[in-house]
């Protein structure tokens, strides 16, 4: 009888439990990503996303966004951390090594040092596709990362070679801060997309006093994504191709009229 008893008690005790597809990204999504810190004079300036592609040594390469990184608007030399969640909060110095130009190429990479980072697998071309559940991970506003979930909403191919991706959106709602933020996929769990940005419509409505009052609100839809051949293009001219587990020739040559050539160091 007692045999009896537990057993169901294990059994009513399971869908507690059990975790779905897309609970099981979420939580291997988190790992890979980080918040991303720019610094002027010591104090943060502006907040990011972004996500671990590889790793070398106690070195963490993050892939994050070029207007993440660009130092107009800034009000002094800039400096870059990033910030880790998973397993416990904690800060680390980052470099940029590579950047993409702006706006064909909103990509850039940062080296993390003193920490081997979960590095997330990054998706091929044929990986992807308009319809695709996808998760995404960001930090809005600097805060703790956070979830939305949605689908491949748009996939943009190159009229002249339908293998090359332009583009790419999703409907997962994001907020401001969630740029470089990783697109996963459900339920490989792959980096399908880095988010570029989004669009936003301005909501007017007048006061008591006549006074007009607005706010933006994001576009369902129109959240706009690096996709992986963009992504993988990038990561291999960066010179982390192999370390990110892809092949020199992984990508087709018309990869490389997408951008202007990366810059090294800063």
């Amino acid at each position: 009888m007692t045999f009896r008893i537990a057993a169901l008690l294990a059994l009513l005790a399971l869908p507690a439990l059990a975790k779905s597809e897309k609970s099981r990204v979420v939580q291997k999504a988190l790992r890979h990503s980080v918040r991303v810190e720019v610094l002027v004079r010591g104090k943060v300036e502006r907040t990011a996303s972004g996500v671990v592609v590889a790793t070398d040594g106690d070195t963490s390469f993050v892939l994050t966004n070029e207007h993440v990184v660009q130092r107009e608007g800034l009000s002094g030399t800039a400096s870059f951390q990033v910030v880790v969640e998973r397993p416990r909060l904690h800060r680390l110095p980052a470099r940029v090594i590579a950047e993409g130009k702006v706006p064909d190429e909103d990509l850039a990479l940062l080296a993390v040092y003193g920490e081997t980072l979960a590095p997330a697998q990054l998706a091929s071309e044929e990986h992807v596709d308009v319809g695709d559940d996808v998760v995404v991970i960001g930090a809005p506003y600097g805060r703790a990362l956070s979830v939305s979930s949605g689908i491949v909403s748009q996939l943009e191919l190159d009229e002249q070679d339908p293998r090359v991706q332009r583009a790419m959106k999703t409907d997962a709602p994001i907020g401001y801060g969630a740029s470089g933020g990783g697109v996963f996929d459900v339920p490989s769990g792959r980096l399908v997309g880095l988010v570029e940005g989004y669009r936003t419509a301005k909501v007017a409505f007048g006061g008591l006093s006549k006074d007009e009052f607005s706010f933006d609100v994001p576009m369902p839809g129109e959240t706009f994504l690096s996709p992986p051949f963009k992504i993988r293009a990038f990561v291999i001219r960066a010179g982390i191709g192999k370390l990110a587990g892809l092949r020199e020739g992984s990508v087709m040559a018309g990869a490389a009229p997408l951008a202007a050539p990366i810059a090294r160091g800063q």
